[in-house]
């Protein structure tokens, strides 16, 4: 593994990384923006999102940018020169919407908290979302323990989703309507909060603990390969870079709950084994 270097900072609390077109894209919470960074540390806005809050990103297979937007419990689209609703969820997120995987045929798969959690109330259980193309939605899974990054394997046939509250993986198999069936528990990391996180050539998922300053690799079964610390706790992080074995990790003082550090949030890179495998 190589050294950690700072890459950018002056983040809110930053969300959604994904290597794209030789850039990082991530969502930042309380800036309301998409930004991209470039790999020497160039920030540009892409969209100002006003009052709402970004979170999960993705691709439809025409380019355009899907943008989950938390608090408005929605999916948006971005075709370059404006910003639509593409897809209403307050039907199934029974809480915020957070984080979001897209596959190549422009199905997403959407989770959302499930409950209150800035307001303290007892977890529960939330329904996972798919969204189709054309914006159509169906719940696809129930009573997952607040579903959160979530890797879909090169093959497109299996999802595996980050419970933060269930401290595991749970995978599904992917059907050709985009529906999941076949769910079984992929690994348990216990006393662990699994965050964002991507899938390496390997078979491991690189994720962020969420209660730790810690990114954290896991292969199948739940041995834990490899950690990574980094300065500050860790919420996100994404393979990429020209050779995609540059881990880029989001990280932030505190949890938006534990009180927000406006502008102390950061983006911090480090070199892996491993290069990036199928999406996000």
């Amino acid at each position: 593994m190589g050294e950690v270097d700072l890459l950018l900072d002056g983040l809110d609390f930053g969300e959604g990384p994904r290597w794209r077109d030789g850039q990082l894209w991530y969502s930042d919470f309380f800036q309301h923006r998409v930004y991209t960074v470039t790999a020497d540390g160039r920030r540009e806005t892409v969209l100002d999102l006003g009052d709402e809050q970004p979170s999960g990103l993705g691709w439809l297979p025409d380019g355009d940018l899907l943008i989950v937007g938390m608090l408005g419990r929605r999916i948006l689209r971005y075709d370059g020169t404006g910003v639509r609703v593409h897809a209403e969820l307050g039907h199934i997120a029974t809480s915020h919407c957070n984080d979001m995987v897209v596959d190549h045929q422009g199905n997403a798969y959407v989770g959302n908290f499930g409950f209150d959690y800035g307001a303290g109330q007892a977890s529960v259980g939330a329904a996972l979302a798919l969204v189709r193309p054309d914006g159509s939605t169906l719940a696809v899974a129930e009573d997952l323990q607040f579903p959160n990054g979530a890797v879909i394997t090169p093959d497109g046939t299996t999802l595996v989703v980050g419970e933060t509250f269930g401290s595991r993986y749970t995978a599904f198999t992917i059907g050709v309507d985009g529906t999941l069936s076949d769910r079984r528990t992929w690994a348990e990391v216990p006393g662990r909060m699994p965050d964002g996180c991507c899938l390496d050539t390997a078979g491991g998922i690189w994720f962020a603990d969420a209660i730790r300053s810690e990114v954290i690799r896991v292969v199948e079964g739940g041995e834990i390969t490899d950690a990574i610390e980094v300065p500050q706790r860790a919420f996100a992080c994404m393979l990429g870079g020209d050779e995609g074995t540059t881990l880029f990790v989001i990280t932030a003082p505190s949890d938006p709950q534990g009180g927000l550090s406006p502008g102390q949030g950061a983006v911090w890179s480090v070199e892996v084994d491993s290069q990036h495998a199928g999406l996000p």
